[in-house]
């Protein structure tokens, strides 16, 4: 890992770069030559700009007389077949135009990205960076290995010394105090638990397939079904922390967190800013951790200390976090009061307003097919083999899952013994032999059921909303069923395995005769002329 001043050189040949390429004249112009620069030493891509009104002022003054790239559409035209899938030009652009401390952070947390994450990760978003990882990592166990754990970033990635790190512990609390990464490993009770976190957007190639919504400044990523991962983390309760802190003051009701990364939206900066109910930290659901899977909090997971809130969307679990306010309110900040909003169907473009959609807090119940996979050939023996993930938030865990293999008609339950353990924060694997006996194109479908008794809406249409967040829906694969239990199946398969021919792809026509011209008579006279006889 590069020094901080190696990274600080760095950035400032790559902002002498982007002024080389753009018009200098245009930069120097439009920016008044100004950098935003980094005041706390060990903090490598954190800028404050909560506590400084005036300078977020500047900032976007600077940004309001630039024309961006535009977002990049993604509903209605088919995805980039390539990894990264889409490129965040538009986002690395703000940072580039804010002078040289900001212009290279979008190619240091590309940088951070290729270290830590597999070989194997889907790249939905280069910057901010947005990760799942493919079907085969997702199944490999209860644990989500680290570097296949999927990432939604809501901007750069900072690079703090966790020697240096601290965090303040403010607003409605009776006795405002710094803590450092020390303090909390040693002043407080370490807990370890075991927690699923999960992006409010999982699944939402589904709905963006059936009817396009918001595609949002900082996209609405077209997730598919890998925006979720389990963790063992290491930390300490923040209800224990607040203790320590004297407790909170009446009227206090909320917890804010704030992080390091700078985000964006509609021409306005900010530090990430989101919050949580009092009543949430009361249940020891809130932690404060620096360990993930045995291993010190990667960089691109938060480092060196994140939030992680249990059983609530992952956006609540605030990354590079410094600063914890009290408050008689949830947060101001955009993320928290202008985005993860849940809408009616009769919400959208023509009549969408903050205001008419409620916050997503808790994860509903929910459930993916990880194998097979849509438009998979499925050759078997009147069983079909599938496995999957099912999970609910909130505290509560699943009980029970089911797959239909005619669309949802007919649901055969999973062997617990073919079920992973039980956790209040984490989900469960599944996996299922699901007597088929249809053949050609067939529908299946998985659904769960959680301690509450709580299951999923059987199609996309019930979970659509214009935000397209939380696709609760049964998931639903399509795929080619070839049951060689039958005898002319069989038969079909031996034939193409003396000719030499694989059954993939169903769209290459065989290339010998399907039947002989003997047989077709005799087939024919069996089942009668194709003419009527009068």
């Amino acid at each position: 890992m590069e020094t901080i001043k190696q990274l600080k050189e760095t950035a400032t040949r790559a902002y002498e770069e982007t002024v080389a390429k753009m018009s200098s004249v245009e930069i120097s112009e439009k920016s008044g030559n100004a950098d935003f620069v980094e005041e706390r030493e060990g903090w490598h891509g954190y800028i404050e700009w909560e506590d400084y009104p005036e300078k977020k002022k500047l900032a976007a003054a600077i940004l309001a007389k630039f024309n961006f790239t535009p977002i990049p559409e993604f509903q209605l035209k088919p995805l980039p077949e390539t990894n990264p899938i889409l490129i965040g030009h538009r986002w690395k652009e703000y940072y580039q135009v804010l002078g040289p401390t900001m212009a290279n952070w979008p190619e240091e947390s590309w940088e951070i990205v290729k270290k830590e994450k597999g070989e194997k990760i889907i790249h939905v978003l280069d910057f901010p960076y947005n990760g799942e990882p493919p079907a085969d990592e997702l199944m490999k166990g209860k644990i989500t290995d680290n570097k296949y754990h999927f990432v939604r970033n809501h901007g750069n990635i900072p690079v703090i010394d966790p020697e240096k790190w601290s965090v303040d512990i403010g607003g409605m609390v009776n006795e405002p105090k710094r803590l450092t990464l020390h303090d909390l490993k040693t002043k407080f009770p370490i807990v370890e638990m075991t927690v699923t976190l999960q992006c409010s957007g999982t699944r939402r190639i589904e709905q963006i397939h059936e009817y396009p919504g918001e595609g949002d400044e900082l996209i609405n990523a077209p997730w598919a079904e890998g925006a979720i991962g389990t963790a063992k983390y290491k930390g300490v309760s923040l209800k224990k922390v607040l203790k320590y802190c004297g407790g909170l003051k009446d009227g206090a009701q909320h917890l804010e967190f704030i992080g390091a990364d700078t985000y964006f939206k509609k021409g306005q900066v900010y530090n990430y800013a989101v919050s949580v109910p009092w009543r949430k930290v009361k249940s020891n659901e809130v932690l404060l951790v620096w360990e993930m899977n045995g291993e010190p909090l990667p960089l691109i997971h938060g480092a060196p200390v994140r939030a992680v809130v249990t059983g609530y969307i992952g956006a609540r679990s605030c990354k590079f976090l410094y600063k914890i306010n009290a408050l008689a309110y949830s947060s101001m900040g955009p993320v928290q009061r202008q985005e993860y909003l849940n809408y009616n169907h009769q919400v959208g473009k023509h009549n969408v307003k903050f205001s008419n959609g409620f916050s997503i807090q808790d994860m509903p119940v929910s459930s993916a097919m990880m194998f097979p996979k849509e438009k998979q050939v499925v050759i078997h023996d009147g069983k079909i083999e599938c496995q999957g993930w099912a999970y609910s938030g909130g505290g509560r865990w699943v009980e029970r899952v089911e797959v239909s293999p005619d669309g949802g008609h007919t649901w055969f339950p999973a062997a617990v013994q073919d079920m992973t353990t039980k956790h209040y924060h984490a989900w469960r694997l599944w996996k299922l032999e699901v007597p088929t006996y249809a053949e050609g194109w067939i529908e299946l479908c998985v659904r769960c059921w959680d301690n509450a008794n709580n299951t999923e809406p059987t199609f996309v249409r019930s979970a659509w909303n214009w935000d397209l967040h939380v696709t609760s829906s049964s998931h639903r694969v399509k795929i080619y069923s070839v049951n060689r239990t039958y005898p002319e199946t069989a038969e079909r398969l031996r034939m193409l395995k003396e000719h030499g021919e694989e059954f993939e792809p169903i769209t290459k026509p065989v290339s010998f005769a399907v039947e002989t011209p003997e047989e077709y008579e005799k087939n024919v006279k069996e089942i009668g002329d194709r003419e009527p006889i009068d």
